[in-house]
């Protein structure tokens, strides 16, 4: 397993994992803004901080596969 996530990560490194590197970045990065945005705009609001942590978490986790459900890797 450890094999296999480090050869992943070499493909990465080398821009030879995903067709278009950008697209994946950009998409991931949307994904990571709306969570983040949520988990900011919900600790605003007098709660305990685990709260809007696992909020966003999960907000974020359910958003991936909708921003990347066209994502194709080589």
């Amino acid at each position: 397993m450890l094999e296999l996530g480090w050869f992943s990560l070499k493909l990465f490194l080398k821009g030879k994992l995903f067709r278009d590197t950008g697209y994946f970045l950009r998409q991931t990065l949307i994904a990571c803004t709306i969570g983040t945005l949520l988990i900011v705009l919900l600790s605003l609001a007098p709660m305990p901080i685990c709260i809007p942590i696992t909020v966003g978490s999960l907000a974020t986790g359910l958003i991936m596969p909708l921003v990347l459900q066209d994502f194709r890797m080589k």
